[in-house]
């Protein structure tokens, strides 16, 4: 059987309802709307706006992926970290996920973003390159379990050293923690 192609390309303001139906099925145990609705106020909100894209095919948005512009303490560092990434659940395992990581990758690469952060499941983000860092700590302590899940991705140079800076709406302690 031959997967249906999909295409990836800019969130626009069309694409709300669709996300707000992705979200709930592909975290159906966590209630990522406040975030995503925040993170989508911030796209119209220049000049650090996060960068998101979708997956479409013939039926509509299958994916989503955010990443979201970060400063560097102490440092100057162009920096960004990945999250969320959702696919619905009929698509899962099928590429969407590692296409919707691999554009914003490159676009991201040729904006002279340093590098990219992500709390995620290490084999996953370990197929996009990603690998565990101690370097830069997280804005919130982790919990000894999620140690290899913070990961990084040099996409320009070295990785900084310090502490990542997020926006406000990153900054809810629940959001780091299990």
């Amino acid at each position: 059987m031959t997967e249906a192609a999909f295409q990836i390309r800019a969130v626009g303001p069309q694409d709300r309802t669709a996300l707000w139906q992705l979200y709930p099925a592909a975290f159906p145990d966590e209630d990522l709307l406040p975030l995503l609705n925040q993170m989508l106020e911030a796209q119209e909100a220049p000049p650090k706006t996060p960068l998101m894209l979708v997956a479409e095919d013939q039926a509509g948005v299958i994916g989503h992926i955010a990443f979201t512009p970060c400063d560097c303490a102490p440092g100057s560092a162009q920096l960004s970290m990945l999250a969320p990434l959702a696919v619905d659940p009929a698509r899962q395992r099928r590429g969407v996920g590692t296409a919707l990581i691999a554009a914003g990758l490159s676009r991201l690469r040729s904006q002279g973003i340093a590098a990219v952060y992500v709390l995620g499941d290490p084999a996953y983000y370990g197929r996009s390159g990603f690998q565990p860092d101690a370097g830069l700590a997280p804005p919130y302590p982790l919990p000894e379990e999620y140690r290899t899940a913070w990961q990084s991705l040099a996409l320009t140079g070295e990785k900084p050293q310090g502490k990542l800076v997020v926006p406000e709406y990153w900054r809810d302690p629940v959001l780091w923690g299990p």
